[in-house]
């Protein structure tokens, strides 16, 4: 049976999982699911993830949520050595990585993209938007300082730790607002667009 994955292109969560296919070559089927396209109350959605969110995956036998859980398992069980690191300290970075993103950088993220991206200037919490992108301009350094002897978040190479913050990390310089100079994730970022699926799969108009 095909992977198949329900989510639209443009969530930051279903970005993460294609981005992921991207980088194995996963023969896959896409749904488009979520905000304009519905489709996550039927029963049949329902069955495979109560919470009724995007992205849901199913792959043979087994049906997959939550976004983070979701590039884990795709990277265990079709790249072990690889996105998956195999020594399990160094696995232990990236998990850490991946909760940081989901702990810290996205509550900060959410108020700057959703008040600027979709919701009208008048209607605005600006004081809120600033103090958010300050926040987050913060704990993106956190993330520069640990970018400053690697290229990667785990190390040498591309693992599970990039994927999450680097879709991240697209919305936040694809945003109109103050960049203070990161030098390292800046370079970092760089990286990540050099690779066809991440330029194909996050790198998409903000909506």
């Amino acid at each position: 049976a095909v992977l198949t994955i329900w989510g639209r292109n443009n969530s930051i969560n279903v970005q993460k999982v294609m981005w992921t296919v991207g980088e194995l070559g996963l023969a896959h089927e896409r749904f488009d699911a979520g905000r304009q396209y519905g489709g996550l109350s039927t029963p049949e959605f329902l069955a495979m993830n109560p919470n009724g969110l995007v992205p849901t995956i199913v792959d043979g036998d087994t049906a997959m949520w939550e976004s983070n859980a979701i590039v884990r398992y795709l990277a265990a069980k079709y790249d072990a050595g690889g996105l998956w690191p195999k020594d399990p300290d160094v696995r232990c970075q990236g998990d850490k990585w991946m909760d940081w993103m989901v702990t810290v950088i996205i509550p900060q993220l959410i108020p700057v993209f959703v008040g600027l991206i979709r919701t009208s200037p008048e209607e605005r919490d600006n004081d809120a938007i600033t103090a958010s992108i300050k926040a987050m301009s913060e704990s993106w350094e956190i993330l520069n300082a640990h970018l400053s002897n690697q290229p990667f978040v785990a190390g040498d190479s591309l693992t599970i730790a990039d994927i999450p913050l680097g879709c991240a990390c697209h919305r936040y310089y694809a945003m109109d607002i103050p960049h203070p100079t990161h030098a390292n994730l800046e370079s970092w970022y760089e990286r990540l667009q050099e690779r066809s699926a991440y330029r194909e799969h996050v790198m998409i108009q903000l909506s």
